[in-house]
């Protein structure tokens, strides 16, 4: 059986892992439909359902099921069945800040080193990358190497180990990033950001590098309210808005 799963070297990687427990193939299949929008909010799904469409039994289903509902990645409705859940802002604050915490301390870490120039070089090269992905519109390499940038600073910073609680935390927050890159943000500007953060740590600015990074990490917060304009249709409808429509 192929499944796509997350990986942290690609996102997009679709492989066949016959080593893992069926129960995560699954789980990692749906993950990733969940977060690049296959699967959409609301969307009800079944272990009949996902057994059909990933070709498994209903125990792997409904194990992974269970797991994506403990994550918050699936609603259990009562009498109804399960559904993809929609896109929640304090999920979003949450996993961002969470990151923030972790990327900042790397950084600051990776600043203090000896091989900050190194760091620059490999910074730059990744930044070169970028910008052939943008000029023709491959998101999915973009993606990729946007997490190899990020990955960098953990690298040279020592803690590489560190790169699985960050994807781990920062779930969430790439689910609304893939809605923002399919259809709000600039990847130009992200670039540029990026650009930024590696101008200061080769400037050995430490205080300009966390800003910059600050800025980078929080630039998805400016655009939720243009991506609820845009896709309604994904966003969870408040106490308010449940009234104001009765």
């Amino acid at each position: 059986m192929r499944i796509r799963a997350t990986s942290l070297a690609s996102p997009y990687k679709t492989i066949s892992e016959r080593s893992l427990p069926l129960a995560k193939q699954v789980f990692d299949a749906l993950h990733l439909q969940i977060l690049t929008f296959e699967l959409k909010p609301y969307q009800m799904l079944s272990e009949a359902s996902v057994s059909e469409m990933l070709g498994v039994s209903r125990t792997p289903a409904r194990e992974a099921l269970a797991r994506l509902a403990e994550k918050g990645f699936v609603d259990v409705l009562p009498q109804r069945g399960s559904q993809v859940a929609p896109l929640r802002v304090a999920d979003l604050e949450t996993s961002q800040f969470m990151r923030e915490a972790l990327e900042i301390g790397l950084l600051r870490r990776a600043m203090g080193t000896e091989r900050r120039a190194d760091l620059v070089r490999s910074l730059r090269k990744e930044i070169t990358l970028q910008r052939t992905y943008t000029r023709f519109d491959d998101k999915a390499s973009f993606y990729i190497s946007d997490e190899t940038f990020h990955g960098l600073i953990a690298e040279y910073a020592g803690l590489s180990h560190v790169l699985p609680e960050i994807l781990r935390m920062k779930d969430h927050m790439d689910r609304f990033r893939h809605l923002m890159v399919s259809g709000v943000d600039d990847l130009n500007v992200v670039v540029d950001q990026h650009v930024d953060i590696a101008d200061a740590i080769e400037a050995s600015d430490d205080e300009l590098a966390e800003k910059q990074m600050l800025t980078h990490l929080r630039r998805i917060l400016h655009y939720v309210n243009e991506a609820r304009q845009r896709f309604p249709e994904y966003f969870e409808v408040s106490a308010a808005d449940k009234r104001a429509i009765r």
